[in-house]
């Protein structure tokens, strides 16, 4: 069993205990959210790739990677350096999030940068829930909805609740499929595969030209420094979003200004 089905399997127990009628009725009965692709284009610095920096203490392929973080102050350390949008992992079983820190962030910290919530997403229930908890956009993994007609429905649902949805792929085959996908507006290409849980950069060179011009597209995964952003650049993407490169930093607001491109556009501006 990969690790994957394994996560999979343990989100559909999860599933079985959320309460799908109350959760739909704070759902709707929620604020107007953030345009999340609106907002990362308006964020962006210059002609650099947008930054979406990810809350991430753990992970299934890296382990506990930053025990002791403060989730909270990390965040508003993103909002002031230079990042477009924030990822808020909210897995509790595999790479310890909460649903409570995004919650948090939404509506009682000082977080004005669209929110993304990072889970594995199979039924609607957990839309519902997504959107009552105050994120303007969540993940749907295609390698997680193998039911095309499952995923065009969840796609459907958020964008109804004012979710935008970023639609995960990782090869040619999901690029197909979720191509097919109504008023898709966006699409993340991990550079991880999930079943053996090995990362190269070579997936968004290889997957971004099959993807049109009017699909903003983010490239996930194995980003680390600013030779890695340039070279996204270069592919295409609009977006990048990193997680374990900056919650493992000794200088996290130097990490947030070089992944960004605050400083290099700073000093531009500066007329250095």
């Amino acid at each position: 069993m990969s690790i994957l089905d394994k996560i999979l399997d343990q989100k559909k127990l999860e599933i079985a205990s959320l309460d799908g009628g109350a959760l739909r009725i704070r759902a709707y009965q929620s604020p107007v959210s953030q345009d999340f692709v609106a907002g990362i284009h308006a964020n962006k610095r210059g002609s650099a790739p947008a930054l979406i920096a990810e809350l991430k203490r753990a992970s299934p392929s890296r382990g506990t990677i930053a025990p002791q973080l403060d989730l909270l102050e990390t965040a508003d350390l993103y909002q002031q350096n230079g990042a477009a949008a924030i990822s808020v992992l909210t897995d509790e079983a595999f790479f310890q999030g909460k649903l409570e820190t995004l919650q948090t962030l939404r509506h009682t910290r000082n977080i004005k940068l669209p929110l993304l919530r990072k889970d594995f997403i199979i039924h609607e229930t957990q839309l519902y829930e997504t959107r009552g908890a105050g994120a303007d956009a969540v993940l749907l993994i295609a390698a997680a909805l193998p039911d095309d007609g499952l995923l065009a429905e969840l796609h459907a649902l958020a964008l109804e609740l004012g979710l935008t949805a970023l639609v995960e792929v990782h090869d040619e085959i999901e690029v197909e499929r979720v191509l097919r996908l109504p008023n898709l507006k966006l699409i993340g290409i991990n550079n991880r595969n999930l079943n053996t849980f090995e990362v190269t950069l070579e997936t968004t060179e290889k997957l971004r030209p099959l993807i049109p011009q009017t699909v903003t597209v983010v490239a996930e995964s194995g980003i680390f420094a600013a030779t890695d952003v340039q070279r996204l650049a270069k592919a295409g993407v609009d977006a990048i979003l990193v997680g374990e490169a900056l919650v493992t930093a000794s200088d996290i607001p130097a990490k947030v200004r070089e992944l960004s491109g605050a400083d290099h556009f700073a000093v531009k501006e500066g007329g250095l």
